[in-house]
């Protein structure tokens, strides 16, 4: 009994091993892999190499599925070039599985100790990361070796043999146990190490081995299709179509089991590399004859998982997947991508806005209520999808960035709030009562307007890039905006002195619209701080900057004015 558990704990460890890894080298070199994905979609091959590349990294070739999935369901790679790299991902695990058998017994403790002293010293750096991944690549390594050494008194033990026994003669039944092997695992790179370690020490024949390995690979595609479950028609059919390759591959192959079993077991090498070698040119010969047929597969793919009609009067999250929020990187681009579309609804609530104070079509009010609602409901997907992902595993500049889309996700909610509020406005003390603006006031309120777009457009741009040179000019801004809409506030007030009618009637209204003005642009430019990451400098002070020469210069002009 302590034997089999030694070994269950073995395989536990390997599997955790792998787990570390992966999610390692996901956190330092995740957006470097997402763009080296979606760069190698111009050829097959291309596509190819770069799925076995990334697959070596990561030690998973779940995790290869899971970025090239979310890249389809968001529109930015098409089907069959994401087939090429989940075959070059399949070739990719075996070569792995090839180097993590060699004797590496000497590397596992100077992996594990420096993996230690590095995770544990500088967490949250990438540092601090690829200890992580030294850490897992130890524990991979000693877990082999535990294997092999729980295995050996396995074998000679009679009810472990009975067990075994079971799956020797049935194909079919040792292929579906490797995929429930590896499905467990969620890993079918454990799955075959396994495999490797079992066949080494005469516990499985070389037959059942190779059943095993086929069934591994068919577990992984098996696998794959039920994480994708959660993702659009189009991320699904990137699993579907791995398996269907993997499908076919079993199908051909495991007729021939017997006679290959024959014809390797003549090679001269142990059993463990005899498995590991077929492992490797299973993989690599059934890729390459997919390869071609990449594209068919695509087409037959599309029609066996058609998109689904979306109603026009439901806003849905678009790039929110829930899949990658194992990748942080990965994430919090889809979060980004999302509020960039908060944005859009915005500006387009201001342009109706704007229309309507010009007199247009009534209905667009129904418009703007029904984009705060879009608003609110992205919002809310936004704000639960980053609440899922855990902040204590992330770095320094994704808890940073973690914090910039929150903080403007927030503010573009309340700016569909503060229109909304402002249609309101409109509609009953101007629309209502048949009250127009005079051609000055009129105007003013289009300047503030056109300077508020540019200001949401620019925010949205430093939002995105980070720039540091832009985030300033929104900085700028901001400031240019407040001194204008002072201007236009002492402006109102004197044609009030003049006694122009229309200025009279809309005063109320006027001086409101302007002052929630200057609060949505307040809500647009505060991004500008979180990039420059200065809040404390002496300039800031509560909803903008100090006082400054230029602004007192208009203060001048405005009261000279006057």
């Amino acid at each position: 009994m302590l034997t089999l558990l030694n070994l269950l704990s073995a395989v536990a460890l390997l599997i955790w091993g792998t787990h570390i890894v992966r999610t390692g080298i996901l956190r330092v070199y995740g957006a470097n892999l997402r763009r080296l994905l979606s760069r190698s979609v111009r050829r097959p091959p291309l596509a190819f190499a770069a799925g076995i590349g990334v697959t070596a990294l990561v030690q998973s070739s779940n995790a290869t599925a899971l970025l090239v999935s979310s890249f389809v369901a968001q529109g930015l790679m098409l089907l069959a070039p994401a087939l090429a790299i989940m075959l070059g991902a399949d070739v990719g695990t075996a070569l792995m599985a090839r180097v993590l058998t060699l004797d590496l017994s000497w590397l596992s403790p100077l992996l594990i100790f420096f993996g230690v002293i590095l995770f544990l010293s500088r967490k949250q750096t990438r540092l601090g990361q690829l200890g992580r991944v030294g850490i897992g690549l130890g524990l991979i390594i000693l877990a082999l070796q535990l294997i092999i050494a729980a295995a050996e008194p396995i074998t000679t033990a009679k009810g472990v043999k009975v067990l075994f026994s079971s799956l020797t003669g049935d194909v079919l039944l040792d292929a579906l146990t490797g995929a429930l092997f590896a499905m467990i695992s969620y890993s079918s790179l454990a799955a075959v190490l396994l495999t490797a370690t079992l066949a080494a020490s005469k516990v499985i024949s070389l037959k059942v081995a190779l059943c095993l390995v086929i069934g591994a690979n068919l577990g992984s595609g098996i696998l794959a299709l039920i994480s994708s479950s959660l993702q659009n028609p189009a991320g699904r059919r990137v699993a579907l179509g791995s398996l269907l390759f993997k499908l076919a591959g079993c199908a051909l192959v495991l007729p021939l089991v017997g006679p290959l079993a024959n014809w390797i077991d003549s090679w001269p090498i142990s059993n463990a590399e005899l498995v590991i070698a077929f492992h490797v040119l299973y993989n690599g010969v059934r890729c390459a004859l997919c390869l071609p047929l990449t594209v068919p597969m695509a087409r037959f793919c599309d029609w066996l998982l058609p998109d689904r009609p979306q109603p026009d009067d439901v806003v849905k999250p678009r790039h929110l997947d829930p899949a990658a929020l194992e990748t942080p990187s990965l994430a919090l681009a889809n979060a980004v991508r999302e509020t960039l579309r908060m944005g859009d609804i915005v500006e387009q609530m201001l342009n109706n806005l704007l229309h309507l104070l010009r007199g247009g079509d009534p209905l667009l009010g129904k418009d703007i209520h029904r984009l705060d609602d879009d608003i609110d409901a992205l919002y809310t997907a936004i704000k639960l999808y980053l609440a899922r992902m855990p902040r204590e595993d992330l770095g320094e500049r994704d808890s940073r960035r973690w914090a910039e889309i929150i903080e403007l996700t927030i503010n573009l909610e309340q700016a569909g709030d503060v229109i909304e509020r402002m249609l309101d406005d409109v509609q009953s003390k101007k629309n209502s009562q048949g009250r127009t603006f005079s051609e000055e006031g009129l105007a003013e309120i289009v300047s503030l307007h056109d300077q508020l777009v540019e200001n949401l457009r620019l925010a949205l741009s430093v939002f995105l890039n980070g720039d540091q040179e832009n985030a300033k000019r929104l900085r700028r801004a901001k400031q240019r905006f407040r001194i204008l809409e002072r201007r236009y506030a002492h402006t109102h007030v004197s044609r009030l002195h003049q006694q122009v009618v229309q200025s009279i009637e809309t005063s109320a209204l006027h001086l409101g619209l302007i002052s929630d003005m200057k609060r949505l642009n307040s809500l647009f430019c505060a991004i500008a701080y979180a990039i420059l990451d200065n809040p404390d400098a002496p300039e800031a002070v509560e909803d903008g900057y100090a006082t400054s020469e230029p602004e007192r210069y208009f203060d001048t002009e405005i009261g000279s004015h006057r």
